[in-house]
């Protein structure tokens, strides 16, 4: 990340991933409203941590944001509204901004994982362009937008983070029973994201059959 771009909170990296979000999502009503802008920050699907924000404090996360050229304000009839400028702001691709909106939103995922949740924002032919999307975020000239986490306990595949907020803290790993309660549960946790991702490639193998016997 350069240095005209400042750490973001929480809630100013919540606010710019539910614009890149909703931007695709749902484009008829994008720019978002306030009301809307809300909504999207607290809705309790596809949201990790849940959020429940207050449109002063969002309002207060929006300004910071146009100074740090993210976002802009659209002054409308009845109804102020607000749209992402990350695509300019941080000079990526599209796919990039699909990549860092979904980790905004839903926290450090793997590859698998990135490449299923940002089917709606963006559809990445497999698992191997969303991993060299992360490589180049982590390997930019001007600063790294992204991080590649260490290996949980029990995990076969990394998880990556962005960069927005700054370096994350890594904890030391947990001793006794809490371990083995910790690496249990994410390896629960993998094995969804797995199976989630099987999930979509059988359908989309079922799809292409149904195809080529028509």
């Amino acid at each position: 990340m350069t240095d005209s771009i400042p750490t973001l909170s929480l809630l100013e990296t919540r606010v710019l991933g539910t614009l890149v979000e909703k931007q695709h999502t749902v484009p008829d009503t994008y720019p978002l409203s306030l009301n809307a802008l809300a909504a999207g920050c607290n809705q309790k699907t596809s949201r990790n941590p849940v959020m429940e924000a207050s449109e002063a404090e969002i309002l207060q996360a929006v300004d910071a944001l146009k100074e740090a050229g993210l976002v802009s304000e659209i002054f409308g009839n009845r109804v102020t509204r607000f749209a992402h400028k990350l695509d300019k702001g941080l000079g990526v691709s599209a796919q990039i901004s699909a990549l860092l909106a979904v980790l905004m939103l839903r926290g450090p995922q793997t590859a698998g994982e990135l490449r299923l949740n940002c089917e709606r924002l963006y559809k990445f032919a497999d698992i191997s362009s969303v991993e060299a999307f992360l490589e180049e975020m982590a390997g930019r000239a001007d600063g790294a937008l992204v991080v590649e986490l260490p290996r949980l306990p029990g995990s076969r595949e990394n998880r990556w983070m962005h960069l927005l907020s700054g370096q994350p803290t890594l904890e030391a790993p947990a001793v006794g029973g809490a371990a083995r309660c910790n690496s249990q549960s994410q390896e629960v946790e993998e094995l969804r994201g797995r199976v989630t991702v099987l999930e979509a490639e059988v359908s989309e193998l079922k799809a292409a059959l149904a195809k080529l016997s028509g």
